[in-house]
C-alpha cells in the first residue's frame, strides 16, 4: 500500500457548484454541488487516475507541477 499526498484546488463554478482539480495528476478534475460531494468526487477521481497508472502503466503524474503556495499581502 502506498501513501500519497495531493494538492486539491477548489473553485466555485458559475452555477454555484464546485470544480476540483489535482494539479499533480494529468486530467484529474471533477465537479459537485456541495463541498461534501466535491471531496467524495475528487477522492474517486484520484483513485481512478492512480488505478490507470498502476494497471495500464499510463503516466498520469504531471511532472511540470512544482508546488502550491499561499501569499499573504497587506496593502
Amino acid at each position: 500500500m502506498k501513501k500519497y499526498s495531493f494538492t486539491i484546488l477548489i473553485e466555485k463554478d458559475e452555477d454555484g457548484g464546485y470544480i476540483a482539480t489535482v494539479p499533480e495528476l494529468k486530467g484529474c478534475h471533477t465537479q459537485g454541488d456541495t463541498m461534501a460531494e466535491i471531496m467524495a468526487s475528487i477522492d474517486e477521481a484520484i483513485r481512478l487516475c492512480l488505478e490507470v497508472h498502476e494497471k495500464d502503466r499510463i503516466d498520469v503524474f504531471n511532472q511540470n507541477f512544482v508546488e502550491s503556495r499561499q501569499l499573504e499581502l497587506v496593502i
